[in-house]
């Protein structure tokens, strides 16, 4: 298995079997489609390939909207990389090649690059300036051009993009069990540890506040969560509220706080990941101080339960 990022220093791959797409979340409907471009790899007796670009081609093309990216890059890749794939190409993604012709995309950059001896692509599957290059344009280019054209199933490629925009929705809504079930795991994020107020060491739940890694990224809806921590190759039963407390502050800033579970270790500017479990109640203003640590006390006996302790 491997992973490139410089087009210019590719090896020659055995009988490429190719696909292309961002595959961002690499959820159960791009696992089902992975492995058919896998099971046509092995049938051929050839190398699968996946070729995926970054930055993402919406935050080139619009960089004026939010993306919302499922899974920034690292974590994609190695999600890639367990279903089975053997190589992996990431292509930088720039307004130049987002303006090149969809048949200088295929002759210039998939078969001068690639030499595929199979694309295995999706019907809806669109490339070049204003998208005007699809699988029927691939099709009339395969003899000339000495490949195959292999069509994904339609329904396989109706379910990855019907969840991909279903994950990020319930991701956004806070309905984390809908998306960890599209996903197949646990939703995560990697954070930084920074100083906060330290308010809450003082009512007896000290909490890590977060910054995140990758700004693109989607967050879940504010609220308080169950979560596992992973830090140092270990992970870590807790407890995670994302919001303003507004029992203590009224700045507007989303926070990201995470209460780590018999945990003593100093992890200032250290980069954590946060497993998303479950959404244990929506984010809420209290009264007091006392008020607010009696309904944490509450939280924490839900979390274990629900991260079955």
């Amino acid at each position: 298995m491997a992973v490139f990022f410089e087009l210019e220093q590719l090896p020659a791959f055995r009988k490429a079997s190719i696909t292309i797409g961002t595959f961002d979340g690499v959820h159960n409907g791009h696992k089902a489609i992975l492995q058919e471009v896998v099971n046509h790899a092995n049938a051929v007796g050839g190398e699968s390939i996946l070729l995926t670009f970054e930055p993402h081609p919406r935050k080139v093309l619009f960089p004026d909207q939010p993306i919302g990216i499922i899974t920034p890059l690292v974590q994609k890749i190695q999600l890639i990389l367990d279903t089975g794939i053997q190589h992996i190409i990431v292509v930088p993604f720039t307004v130049a090649f987002a303006n090149m012709t969809a048949e200088d995309y295929i002759k210039k950059f998939i078969v001068q690059v690639f030499s595929p001896h199979s694309i295995i692509i999706g019907y809806d599957h669109h490339f070049g300036h204003d998208r005007t290059g699809n699988i029927n344009l691939l099709r009339q280019f395969a003899e000339r051009c000495n490949y195959e054209i292999s069509e994904i199933p339609a329904q396989l490629i109706a379910a990855a993009a019907v969840s991909s925009t279903k994950i990020r929705n319930a991701i956004l809504s806070g309905n984390i069990y809908d998306a960890n079930a599209m996903l197949g795991r646990n939703y995560s994020f990697v954070g930084r540890v920074v100083h906060g107020k330290k308010l809450g060491r003082t009512i007896g739940y000290p909490t890590a506040n977060l910054q995140l890694i990758h700004d693109d990224q989607v967050l879940p809806a504010n609220g308080i969560y169950s979560v596992n921590v992973c830090y140092d190759n270990r992970f870590y039963a807790g407890m995670m509220s994302i919001g303003y407390n507004p029992t203590v502050t009224t700045s507007r800033d989303i926070k990201i706080e995470v209460n780590i579970f018999d945990f003593e270790h100093d992890i200032y500017d250290q980069l954590i990941e946060v497993c998303v479990v479950t959404k244990l109640r929506d984010e809420k203003k209290f009264d007091s101080l006392d008020a607010l640590k009696l309904q944490l006390h509450k939280d924490k006996v839900d979390a274990i339960r629900q991260l079955n302790l």
